[in-house]
């Protein structure tokens, strides 16, 4: 574990992890505000490409803020470029995963001339004015027909659109962000129950968090820096079609669907999720 300040104070901690590549892969969490270690290796990236995995402030090793306020989403970005001091580079290649493409757009929009590459996971874009209905993710729902949990998912994703879920009902909707129940995802999902921070999420998202969407839209629509989307074929938030939306946003973007895959890709498809990010990391973008 490695730490650093931030403009107000609070100290962060980040983690790196692997080696390969001549510069490393800086690895936002989502959740919003989970640790970095669920992250893992990243279904094997690590032996690829050296990690840099941040603790958002008051996840993981890094300090809580004395203020809550400043863990609202676009704020962060100021912890991402003095990580990005600390580590003496001029650009990052950024990696961002669901709630988070949120935040390494946020970065992307204030300080466009230091990023090198961005790579959206799953990723949320309300950064830029883009948002994914609930509803979508009845259509990712209905994909799982043929699952042996169907029947009981199904009624536990009506109650949380309708706002009457229980913790029973979270935990069975788990399977959805996830292309195979199986061990690896059930261990995933354990880490990330545990792990999820209410207080913080709610913090990330508070009030006034996206009011300069458009203005964040506009600057990101010049992005020199390359972007790869990666969605899921199983996700339902965003469905690959959104996902395409947000890369169409950008000059120089592109969408990748992964087959078989939810939410989480590197826990449901390692190795197509390692493959596709090193081909992206390995261009010459410059």
């Amino acid at each position: 574990m490695l730490t650093f300040d931030v403009p107000d104070g609070t100290r962060l901690a980040y983690h790196r992890m692997g080696a390969g590549g001549d510069r490393p892969l800086v690895c936002i969490p989502g959740g919003p505000m989970m640790r970095s270690a669920y992250f893992g290796d990243l279904g094997g990236l690590a032996a690829q490409r050296e990690l840099v995995l941040l603790d958002l402030r008051g996840t993981g090793d890094s300090a809580k803020p004395a203020d809550l306020a400043g863990s609202r989403v676009d704020r962060q970005a100021e912890d991402i470029e003095a990580l990005r001091v600390t580590l003496g580079l001029e650009q990052l290649d950024l990696l961002g995963h669901s709630a988070a493409g949120d935040l390494v757009l946020a970065y992307g929009a204030r300080y466009p001339e230091r990023v090198r590459s961005l790579v959206l996971v799953c990723a949320r874009a309300r950064t830029a004015g883009i948002d994914f209905p609930v509803e979508r993710r009845r259509e990712a729902l209905e994909l799982r027909r043929d699952e042996p949990w169907y029947e009981e998912v199904r009624p536990a994703f009506e109650r949380a659109v309708s706002g009457a879920a229980s913790d029973e009902d979270f935990a069975l909707l788990d399977r959805l962000s996830y292309g195979r129940w199986d061990a690896a995802a059930q261990t995933h999902a354990a880490l990330c129950e545990e792990w999820f921070d209410e207080t913080a999420a709610g913090a990330y998202l508070s009030p006034g968090a996206f009011d300069g969407a458009d203005a964040a839209r506009a600057v990101l629509a010049d992005l020199e820096a390359p972007v790869l989307v990666l969605s899921g074929a199983l996700d339902g938030s965003p469905r690959p079609d959104s996902a395409a939306e947000v890369a169409g946003l950008f000059p120089h973007g592109e969408h990748i669907v992964q087959a078989d895959a939810a939410h989480n890709p590197w826990v449901d498809g390692p190795d197509d999720f390692v493959r596709t990010v090193t081909e992206f990391l390995a261009r010459d973008h410059h």
